[in-house]
């Protein structure tokens, strides 16, 4: 079983390094959810923005937004993820401003109010702890500045659910213990099967907002980082053209409703730092 106490950083370190392009592949292929994430920094972040990745693995975001004329810095905690994101970079010939190792508990690294934009795009879901957590968040925001955007995302409560269904239904009769510590406290006891996310937190919507206005941000804008299509959205990453620009708008117009947010895999939470006075 899983202890919600050991060490996550390790055990975090080795599942991405077995496949140190995970996130990359990943993405590629849930090209709706990388839509919609793209589609929410371009409107949360000015333009040339200093940006931190935090916990961005081998680079699909910052890539993108160095590409976009961002000036974006990637943090992570392993130097073989950070080595597969200067690979992308180079083979794309965009410049990143650098690459940190490190994780998001501690950005001692970064002096304070050095960023206009935080991404936590994976950090939050993997600390089990809630002062874990909160310590990203206290961090985060040191090294904003005032009124700088944070970008973050959770995996949502029912996220192993919809994938015990995908791929294993019948665990959870035999799994059961399981998955009721799952729904009741949040964590999913060891080991790990399939594609479940290692070492982790999922959270409900409803935790979202007080957990992030706690540590010194405004209230924020909660978006199904899926959309509408989550589960059923293969004949929609197939698609090209205007067909496809119309599937991906449709579900960024559709990904802010409350509705979604449960039904979803990822929550992506759009925020900013409030200044001592707000």
């Amino acid at each position: 079983m899983h202890d919600a106490l050991s060490d996550p950083v390790s055990e975090v370190r080795a599942y991405y390094e077995k496949q140190p392009d995970r996130e990359w592949h990943r993405l590629l292929r849930h090209r709706v959810e990388y839509a919609i994430t793209i589609r929410a920094l371009r409107d949360a972040l000015p333009a040339g923005a200093r940006v931190l990745d935090a916990g961005g693995g081998p680079g699909r975001y910052a890539v993108a937004l160095a590409s976009a004329g961002h000036t974006v810095t990637l943090f992570d905690l392993s130097p073989k993820l950070l080595a597969r994101a200067r690979h992308h970079a180079a083979e794309r010939k965009v410049q990143l401003a650098g690459y940190v190792e490190g994780t998001a508990t501690n950005l001692a690294a970064f002096d304070n109010a050095s960023f206009e934009a935080v991404l936590l795009l994976g950090p939050l879901y993997h600390l089990p702890l809630v002062e874990d957590r909160e310590q990203v968040l206290r961090e985060a925001r040191r090294v904003l500045v005032p009124g700088g955007a944070l970008i973050a995302a959770f995996m949502t409560r029912y996220a192993p659910i919809r994938t015990l269904a995908r791929q294993d239904p019948r665990l959870l009769i035999r799994d059961a213990e399981r998955y009721e510590t799952l729904l009741s406290s949040g964590v999913l006891p060891g080991p790990v099967a399939g594609d479940e996310a290692v070492h982790g937190y999922f959270a409900r919507a409803e935790e979202i907002p007080p957990l992030l206005e706690g540590a010194g941000f405004a209230p924020p804008r909660l978006l199904a980082a899926e959309g509408i299509v989550d589960g059923i959205e293969d004949r929609v990453v197939a698609l090209q053209g205007p067909a496809w620009t119309a599937w991906a708008d449709l579900n960024y117009d559709l990904a802010d409703d409350p509705g979604l947010l449960a039904a979803t895999s990822h929550i992506l939470a759009i925020t900013r730092r409030l200044e001592e006075s707000d």
